[in-house]
């Protein structure tokens, strides 16, 4: 089987081609809301944030959740998550001040 020019070029248009439907797709999806982008109600004030995540080896890390005015530490990992502190008061200052207030281990 022996390829010429044209079949190259066909080839390359086609692929060009399937990209730009890939990227026309994409962005369609993007502005019809698909996908994880965020918050649901988007004239509204934001409940939920990641106030800082921590890698604490290969397989765990922890995150700092800010929910309305409560924040959770969380420790994720392959077998689960475990939540460390629920429920700290939230604010820049307090929330890294106070001790534990809701330790939950195994």
């Amino acid at each position: 089987m022996e390829f010429d020019g044209f079949t190259y070029l066909k080839f390359l248009v086609a692929l060009v081609f399937v990209l730009g439907l890939i990227a026309v797709l994409t962005v369609i999806a993007k502005r019809l809301g698909l996908g994880n982008r965020g918050p649901i109600g988007r004239g509204k004030e934001r409940r939920l944030s990641v106030i800082e995540a921590m890698v604490l080896d290969s397989k765990r890390r922890i995150v700092l959740v800010r929910r309305d005015d409560r924040e959770h530490l969380i420790l994720l990992g392959q077998a689960g998550e475990q939540v460390i502190e629920a429920g700290i008061a939230g604010g820049p200052a307090t929330s890294h001040e106070k001790g534990p207030t809701g330790v939950i281990g195994k």
